[in-house]
């Protein structure tokens, strides 16, 4: 009688993958109704790594949603697809290239494109197998990946088109930089961490020798990216510098002082460093003002040339000597206790 009892008592080894296996093969995920179309684009799960119990949840319901409209005889299609998630799939690559000992620069940029294929081949069959073990009802003849040939040429396609209909232009844009992992990264993936620092102060020398400016400011290294002063023109104390010129320390170049809302008379010496090159709502004045953006930086936040004799510097060394020039010369103000909100790559945790 156990024996019986056992036998009879239901055991998903085997018998669900035979069966899905005949039903895929059979065709019967196929539209094949004659009723209205009802169709579900699978949410493209990333490559980054294999489905969750969120994946399993929101996927039972697809299916559910699908074989019901299919028993009501609707023309019901649901799409397979997967996602490149390319920041995530770099990050994960690096970091086994890295445990391997190999440097993605190194490297070169074809083979590690190569390693990103084979693990996005890896983990993709661990994802499509996982699907099928759920038994979720997809047309796998249709199935698609973001970065496949069609989808690619697709996304091409729209974004030529759109161009030429003039709804999409080409324009500079200030983003947000990981110097670690060297790439643009969104607004989401920057991770305002609280930190102590300083607020520093610096003089200006007036042009027509009449004096200087103070300009407060929480990174010091960006000013050989200045290209003007701003003041608040509803500032009775400082507007009447407004169109005037300001030598910028420690470099042969003279700057503006410009009329700009943006500037907060109440708000540190009321005179605002502009680097439109290395700062969100400097980048936004500088557009207003027309003003040059000169970018001080290379792409792993190292000086460049237009930081004179700083160049070759990483931007925190350079920080720590450019204090030490403008305290020797007579430039350096003092500074003060800041808590700033310091934007990280939420990835590496790197100061974007």
């Amino acid at each position: 009688m156990n024996d019986l009892r056992q036998a009879a008592q239901y055991t998903s080894n085997g018998i669900e993958q035979k069966w899905y296996k005949e039903w895929e093969e059979s065709g019967y995920f196929a539209p094949s109704g004659d009723g209205e179309p009802f169709v579900i684009t699978l949410p493209p799960p990333n490559v980054t790594g294999v489905l969750h119990m969120g994946h399993c949840l929101s996927n039972s319901i697809q299916d559910v949603l699908i074989r019901w409209m299919r028993m009501r005889g609707r023309e019901t299609l649901w799409i397979p697809g997967t996602d490149h998630a390319s920041i995530a799939t770099e990050q994960i690559v690096s970091k086994q290239l890295r445990a391997d000992g190999i440097d993605k620069h190194e490297l070169g940029r074809d083979k590690f494109l190569d390693k990103a294929w084979e693990w996005k081949e890896h983990t993709h069959g661990v994802i499509t197998n996982q699907l099928r073990r759920l038994g979720c009802s997809l047309d796998w003849s249709r199935e698609a990946f973001t970065m496949d040939q069609q989808r690619s040429e697709a996304v091409s396609k729209a974004f030529t088109d759109l161009y030429d209909r003039g709804l999409i232009y080409r324009d500079l844009y200030l983003v947000n930089w990981c110097p670690h992992c060297l790439t643009a990264i969104s607004d989401d993936e920057v991770e305002h961490k609280e930190k102590e620092s300083k607020l520093w102060r610096i003089k200006y020398p007036l042009v027509d020798g009449s004096g200087h400016i103070t300009v407060a400011t929480t990174r010091p290294e960006t000013m050989f990216g200045d290209t003007a002063v701003a003041v608040n023109p509803d500032d009775p104390e400082r507007k009447h510098l407004i169109g005037k010129m300001v030598k910028l320390p420690l470099t042969d170049r003279e700057i503006p002082i410009i009329s700009d809302h943006h500037a907060d008379p109440e708000k540190g010496t009321g005179f605002v460093k502009i680097t439109p090159a290395h700062d969100p709502n400097d980048f936004e004045v500088g557009r207003r003002n027309d003003l040059e953006r000169i970018i001080c930086m290379d792409e792993r936040a190292v000086m460049n040339d237009n930081a004179g004799k700083y160049s070759g510097m990483d931007r925190f060394e350079c920080r720590k000597a450019v204090l030490v020039d403008l305290e020797s010369q007579g430039f350096y103000d003092g500074d003060e206790k800041n808590i700033n909100q310091v934007g990280h790559h939420d990835r590496c945790h790197t100061i974007i």
